[in-house]
């Protein structure tokens, strides 16, 4: 059969769409291909050092933080969603607060109240009359406190994948169960848990994934692990090869995560319900209630309103002004590059999009699930692929223009903003095109054809048809991108140019010095841009399940 104008351009835009995927790929494939590259001898020294507590340490962080953010994922998932009790419609919302609050942000506020001069420690001391060596307070900089800080801000994962496992189970299974004698919290642990499998080990691995690709966190408790290790081989023992090799290493880690949450997904349709029904919520009575109350109330108290309290208090304490030329800059500086970052995603991810609905065969949906690894790689493995063959090329350009022509260039590429907005649109792709993807299939095709029979193109019909339907799905990608990329630390940290700071970096580089009072301004600001994809998030989930009717019983 011949092919068609419209085959044609649906195949075009394939091979777009991959040449897209390849570029923003690439950075992951020029870090795995450093295991072939010979080191200054850096990562056999570090072999017979530190690389066994980056391994060890990394481990650790990965089993407790699986273990935390499901114990309190779960449970407070279900208790909102198949349990009546006091406040249950405001922990729907609330549950997911402590997301807004990036990890490293969380721990500055705790370092400051629970270390030895804390106001926790300090008040101890007064109340009792013990010296420093009289009593034991467990250290919160720690392997075992960065496992909490971490468990408290990232088990909103499991939680906004379980509640929407659990409200699209059927109903008709936990009426069974109870008929057979099961009470409510076996009919939980027997049914509703086996049956919402693939979503907890959905979240779990997000979860997961964003403890690897966390530095400011263990940098600042000291905790070697292996995004501290890549941090030190590049700029304390420069030597960017090794730098790529740990990064490989840590992308294995995080490609077998991968692999692992992709086999459960795809076993998510053994547990499909055929019929969902009304859902109605068991009441809970007297201790039951308050207990499921407490279990709710505990993480956002200890996940988002203290810190914020502490914060906010130490902020009032230093006396910052937001307004001085020194924040004004750093402000700019963050919002231009969430700015560009996003309008640099927006339009790939467009592109993938369109071409998973022209032409949805293996090229496209291969480019989807290529470029979707780039949120599952951390942003210091993205910082080393991108300085990697950027530094090589700014020195082959420099060799070249001195021995021709006694020029001196330096580096060009590296240290740029270019790079640091393509590191960016590298990690936060996946970001975008599934927001965009999810607004472009709501577009019923009847609306393709009907434009079509007009005589408009492909592409005309994007640009006057799907567009302006999509300007709020864009709108949405866009700034979620740009609040990911306003708390992005590892790789600004890296590839900013000399001399350029973002509030994160700042918040970063006061904490670093102990100056915890000072870096509670930025990091306030962090949190209050974070709120945006957090109100995003809530009324989405409020949604769920929409036009059916939920009694209680």
């Amino acid at each position: 059969m011949a092919e068609t104008p419209l085959r044609r351009k649906a195949s075009w835009l394939s091979i777009l769409a991959v040449a897209f995927a390849l570029l923003l790929i690439a950075p992951v494939a020029w870090v795995a291909s450093s295991v072939f590259v010979p080191d200054q001898g850096t990562l056999a020294h570090l072999a017979e050092t530190v690389l066994p507590s980056y391994v060890t340490n990394t481990l650790l962080l990965v089993v407790g933080v699986g273990i935390g953010v499901l114990l309190i994922g779960t449970p407070t998932a279900w208790l909102v969603t198949m349990c009546e009790f006091p406040g249950r419609r405001l922990f729907e919302w609330a549950l997911i607060m402590p997301l807004a609050v990036p990890a490293y942000i969380i721990a500055y506020a705790y370092t400051d109240v629970l270390s030895h001069p804390g106001l926790v420690q300090a008040t101890l001391r007064e109340v009792t009359g013990w010296g420093p060596r009289d009593y034991w307070f467990p250290n919160i900089r720690s392997l075992g406190g960065a496992m909490v800080m971490f468990i408290l801000v990232l088990y909103p994962y499991v939680y906004l994948l379980a509640r929407t496992a659990f409200l699209e189970q059927s109903n008709s299974y936990s009426e069974v169960s109870r008929t057979l004698g099961r009470t409510a919290f076996q009919s939980f642990r027997e049914v509703s848990i086996p049956l919402a499998r693939p979503a907890l080990a959905g979240g779990v691995s997000l979860a997961l994934m964003e403890t690897l690709a966390d530095f400011g966190t263990v940098a600042h408790f000291g905790v070697p692990t292996f995004t501290t290790g890549i941090y030190q081989a590049w700029l304390s023992m420069d030597d960017l090869v090794a730098a790529g090799q740990l990064a490989t290493m840590l992308l294995a880690v995080v490609l077998t995560l991968v692999v692992i949450e992709r086999a459960e997904r795809r076993r998510a349709r053994f547990h499909h319900a055929r019929r969902i029904g009304d859902l109605t919520r068991h009441r809970l009575e007297g201790k039951h209630a308050w207990l499921a109350t407490l279990t709710c109330l505990m993480p956002v108290l200890f996940g988002f309103i203290l810190p914020i309290v502490i914060l906010l208090n130490l902020s009032i304490v230093d006396g910052h002004n937001l307004f001085s030329a020194r924040y004004a800059g750093l402000i700019k500086n963050s919002l231009s590059l969430g700015f560009l970052a996003a309008l640099a995603a927006i339009t790939p991810a467009l592109v993938l999009a369109y071409a998973l609905r022209l032409a949805p065969g293996v090229l496209s949906r291969f480019a989807g699930r290529l470029v979707s690894l780039g949120y599952a790689v951390p942003g210091s493995v993205i910082a080393v692929g991108i300085l990697m063959p950027l530094a090589a090329f700014d020195n082959a350009v420099s060799a070249f223009l001195e021995a021709s022509f006694g020029l001196s260039t330096g580096l060009l590429l590296t240290g740029s903003l270019a790079a640091l907005v393509f590191a960016y649109t590298v990690r936060f792709m996946a970001v975008a095109l599934t927001t965009v993807e999810a607004s472009l299939t709501k577009i019923p095709g009847s609306m393709d054809d009907a434009s079509r029979t007009l005589g408009e193109t492909q592409f005309g019909t994007l640009r006057r048809v799907h567009v302006p339907l999509l300007s709020g799905g864009l709108l949405t990608a866009g700034l979620l991108v740009f609040v990911d990329v306003m708390k992005e630390l590892p790789a600004t940290l890296i590839l900013r140019p000399f001399n350029y700071d973002t509030l994160a970096v700042q918040a970063y580089r006061l904490a670093s010095d102990e100056r915890l009072a000072q870096a509670s301004t930025p990091s306030l600001v962090l949190v209050a841009v974070g709120l945006v994809p957090v109100v995003i998030l809530s009324r989405r989930i409020m949604t769920t399940r929409a036009g059916r009717r939920i009694g209680s019983g």
